[in-house]
C-alpha cells in the first residue's frame, strides 16, 4: 500500500494510492466519528504515553500532561535530545517512533510505503529525525519531500496548467514559499524561503492574548492551557469572511469563567503584522526572479484557512491568487501522487539551505566558511547518482575538528547569516599517534603535515549528507552522516508559546529579510 503523509504541526493527513486515485484515509476518534486527520498530539502521566485520538480524549483529566505542535521542537532538537514533560523525561526521537507508531496502528494492516512530508524551511536535522521515526515504526520511507513541492504536484495534476506557480503554504507551524516551475508531467523547484517560526499555532496565541490576560494565563495549569488554545484553534477555523464576531467558551477552560467575545475586526488587526512578513517573503522571491511570469499564486496550508489570508493576498497580487480547496490535505494528495510511479510526475529539489563548514584561513588568523552545498543546489533524482563534493588537503593540527552550519544565506563575503542552525562538531584524528580524537587537546602537529587527508561529501534524494573523511597516507578512514547530533544533556521543554515568542519570530523575520536583500 503506497501512501503519501503529511505529518503536520497539529494534523497528519494521509492520502492512498488507489489505481490513479488519491483518497484520503479516515480515523476513527474512538466515539465511532471518522475524521481525515491523526491529532498530532502527545499525552503524558508518568510513565504512561498515549498519541493521536487516545491523547486527544485525556484532555480533560488533571492527571495528564497533553502536548500539541511537537513538530516545532524539531527545529532545535537531535537525536539524542530529551523532552522535560511534566515531570518525566523521555528521548525526543523514542517519541516520533512512537508517534509514527501510534498511527501505523490505525491503518490497514499491510506493508506500507510512503513519501513523507517536510516544511521546504526545515534543516538536515529535522529530515533526519522524521525519516528515522517512521522507518522505525515500520514503514518503507520510498522518499522525502518538501511540502510546497507535494502542494504543487496536486495543483498540476488537478489544474493541468504548464508554466510558473508560487506556492504559499501556510501550516500550522511553519511557512514556506517555493517558486516551482510545471511542465508535462515534470516539476522543477526553483526557489524556496519561508519562516520556520510562524504558523497557524500562532493565530491560536494571538486569539487567546485576547481572551485571557498574561497573567491569569499563567495560572493556568498546562491541561488547562490545552484546553484554551483549542477554544481558540475551534472558533478560529470557524470563521468566514462574513464573521464579526468570535465568541469563546472558556467554561471549556475554567468552569465559571463564561463566554469572551472578541471583534474579528481586532482580532484581524493583530494577525496582521505576521501575515505582512508572509507577504514580505513572496514578494523577495519574485523579486529574485523578474523574467519569471507568475501562472498562479497557490494558497495551501491549514493556516491559511483564515479569510483575512486571501483577502490580504488577493489585494496584494490580484486574480493570480489560487485558493486550495483542500488546503488541509492537498500536501498529503501530492505526496501520494509523487509515491504513485505510475502517475509518472518528476520532481527536482534543490537544497533550501546552504550547508557548510568552517576552516581556518590565512595561517588560521581567522575562520572561512565553506559552503559545501550552497542554496539552490540541485538534488538527484531517486535511483540517480548522488551529488558529490571534494576536499583534499594536508593538514597542519594533530586533530580535525569540523563544526557544520546550515544558514539561509550568505553575504557578500561569505560568511553565514539569516537564519541559522549550528551543527555540532565531530573530529578526526589526522596524526596517526592520536588514538582518542576526542579526549586529545588540538594543536600544531609535524606529523600531521605528512598526511593527505580526504574528505568526500555526498547527498542523496532526500537531501540526506553523509561524509567520508580519510587519511590516505595512514590509510584509515570514518564515516559520518551528518545531523544536529545534539549532546546527551540537551533538554527541551515543550513551552507556551506567548507574545514575547511572537516578537522574537518577528523580530528574526526581519532580520532575515534584511539580510537577504544585503546578499
Amino acid at each position: 500500500m503506497k501512501l503519501g503523509i503529511d505529518f503536520g504541526t497539529t494534523r497528519t493527513v494521509v492520502a492512498a494510492v488507489d489505481r490513479g486515485n488519491y483518497p484520503l484515509l479516515s480515523f476513527d476518534d474512538g466515539e465511532g466519528n471518522p475524521y481525515e486527520w491523526f491529532p498530532s498530539l502527545l499525552a503524558v502521566s508518568g510513565n504512561r504515553r498515549l498519541y493521536g485520538w487516545q491523547a486527544w480524549a485525556c484532555q480533560s483529566l488533571s492527571d495528564w500532561t497533553i502536548v500539541r505542535s511537537l513538530k516545532r521542537v524539531l527545529d532545535n532538537g537531535g537525536p539524542n535530545t530529551i523532552l522535560q514533560i511534566a515531570h518525566c523525561q523521555v528521548p525526543l526521537m523514542q517519541v516520533l517512533c512512537e508517534m509514527a507508531s501510534a498511527l501505523k496502528a490505525c491503518l490497514p494492516p499491510e506493508p506500507h510505503q510512503i513519501m513523507l512530508g517536510v516544511p521546504a524551511n526545515a534543516n538536515g536535522n529535522q529530515r533526519f529525525l522524521t525519516t528515522e521515526a517512521f522507518r522505525s515504526a515500520g514503514f518503507d520511507v520510498m522518499g522525502l519531500l518538501n511540502e510546497p513541492s507535494a502542494a504543487s504536484i496536486e495543483f498540476g495534476h488537478r489544474n493541468q496548467l504548464k508554466g510558473h506557480i508560487l506556492v504559499y503554504d501556510l501550516g500550522g507551524g511553519t511557512f514556506d514559499a517555493s517558486l516551482v516551475e510545471i511542465g508535462e508531467r515534470t516539476h522543477q523547484v526553483v526557489a524556496t524561503d519561508g519562516i520556520s517560526t510562524l504558523g497557524g499555532d500562532d493565530f491560536d496565541h494571538i486569539l487567546a492574548d485576547m481572551a485571557v490576560n498574561p497573567e491569569t494565563r499563567d495560572a493556568l495549569s498546562q491541561s488547562e492551557i490545552f484546553r484554551l488554545m483549542d477554544e481558540c484553534r475551534v472558533k478560529k477555523e470557524a470563521l468566514n469572511p462574513n464573521s464579526r464576531k468570535i465568541t469563546l467558551e472558556l467554561d471549556n477552560v475554567w468552569e465559571g469563567w463564561g463566554t469572551r467575545a472578541v471583534s474579528v475586526a481586532n482580532y484581524y488587526d493583530q494577525c496582521r503584522p505576521m501575515l505582512d512578513e508572509t507577504v514580505h517573503v513572496v514578494q523577495d522571491l519574485l523579486a529574485a526572479h523578474p523574467s519569471v511570469t507568475l501562472e498562479a499564486l497557490y494558497v495551501t496550508g491549514g493556516g491559511s484557512e483564515l479569510p483575512i489570508v486571501s483577502r490580504l493576498l488577493k489585494e496584494i497580487f490580484g486574480r493570480r491568487v489560487r485558493r486550495s480547496d483542500h488546503a488541509r490535505s492537498a500536501t498529503a494528495i501530492g505526496l501520494a501522487i509523487q509515491a504513485d510511479v505510475e502517475a509518472g510526475y518528476v520532481l527536482r529539489e534543490r537544497f533550501t539551505r546552504n550547508f557548510g563548514v568552517w576552516r581556518e584561513g590565512e595561517a588560521g588568523q581567522r575562520m572561512i566558511f565553506d559552503p559545501l552545498f550552497e542554496k539552490g543546489t540541485v538534488l538527484p533524482l531517486a535511483g540517480e547518482p548522488k551529488v558529490e563534493i571534494y576536499r583534499a588537503y594536508c593538514p597542519v593540527h594533530n586533530i580535525g575538528v569540523f563544526r557544520y552550519l546550515e544558514c539561509s544565506h550568505l553575504k557578500e563575503d561569505g560568511q553565514p547569516t539569516g537564519d541559522v542552525t549550528i551543527w555540532d562538531e565531530i573530529r578526526f584524528p589526522f596524526d596517526p599517534k592520536v588514538t582518542d580524537a576526542d579526549a586529545a587537546e588540538v594543536e600544531r602537529s609535524w606529523d600531521a603535515r605528512t598526511q593527505h587527508i580526504e574528505e568526500i561529501y555526498t547527498c542523496d534524494a532526500s537531501g540526506t549528507v553523509t561524509v567520508r573523511i580519510a587519511n590516505l597516507t595512514s590509510g584509515y578512514d570514518r564515516v559520518f552522516r551528518l545531523g544536529r547530533w545534539a549532546s546527551k544533556e540537551a533538554t527541551i521543554v515543550p513551552g507556551r508559546r506567548g507574545g514575547d515568542a511572537r516578537k522574537s519570530a518577528a523580530a528574526k523575520t526581519a532580520h532575515r529579510r534584511r539580510q537577504s536583500r544585503d546578499v
